[in-house]
């Protein structure tokens, strides 16, 4: 028995042939889509990486710069030096289809194109090492942004991949088995009507010629039984 209740009839089982077939095909169509998006996701893994390691560097030299400054300068003109910056950011946001996966691609600019806006201080009350730290947190300012960018796309793929690989699993070990289970009873129910019904047109078929063959002899007697009567009869002859 399938594990689903099925009428077994022709036009069952044509509809499930189709739905059979249309879960092959989407079948295959959602493995090539795992593949690519594990191919997407792994290089997009590569990136983050490297790009994790490079930002992670460049912020441990403005930590380390900054805590230099830190102990050079007194806290109150560290914290003065810093507190008006003249710089400023606009962040836009727009997104990128990848196997039908939204993901978000982040582009800044400055208000300046100036490089010394970043600086919002003068230079003479402060020291190099407070330079180099904002020149460091400038500088990896970018990939910071990209790496966000990367993390988030990293994120999305891996979602996307694990519902594709329980819709695939769905189709390749629940769905289309019991498809194939249903048609397989379906066939095996329509062949025994088929051959049910093929025994009772035999069966039918053996008692008509039974039957003919009974009233053709019960019809021969009748004949005989009148002949004889005439050979009885003399002015019969």
């Amino acid at each position: 028995m399938p594990a689903i209740n099925v009428n077994p009839t022709r036009m069952e089982l044509t509809r499930l042939k189709g739905r059979l077939k249309t879960a092959q095909r989407g079948h295959k169509l959602l493995k090539d889509k795992r593949d690519e998006l594990m191919k997407q996701f792994l290089d997009v893994v590569r990136e983050n990486r490297a790009l994790r390691k490079k930002v992670e560097e460049g912020l441990m030299r403005a930590h380390g710069s900054f805590t230099v400054a830190s102990a050079l300068m007194s806290s109150e003109m560290l914290e003065q030096s810093l507190l008006y910056p003249k710089q400023s950011v606009e962040l836009d946001m727009t997104f990128k289809n990848i196997m039908s996966v939204n993901v978000p691609e982040y582009r800044f600019k400055t208000r300046s194109d100036d490089g010394g806006e970043i600086y919002p201080y003068g230079f003479a009350a402060t020291s190099g090492e407070l330079d180099d730290a904002v020149d460091a947190l400038a500088g990896v300012f970018q990939d910071m942004l990209r790496l966000a960018q990367i993390e988030k796309t990293s994120q999305l793929l891996a979602e996307e991949i694990e519902k594709t690989r329980r819709r695939v699993n769905a189709l390749e070990y629940v769905k289309i088995p019991q498809m194939e289970e249903s048609i397989k009873y379906i066939s095996m129910k329509l062949d025994e009507n088929e051959r049910a019904s093929t025994i009772r047109l035999m069966k039918v078929k053996d008692m008509l010629l039974k039957q003919a063959i009974e009233e053709q002899r019960a019809a021969d007697a009748r004949a005989v039984e009148a002949f004889g009567g005439h050979l009885e009869d003399p002015e019969s002859i």
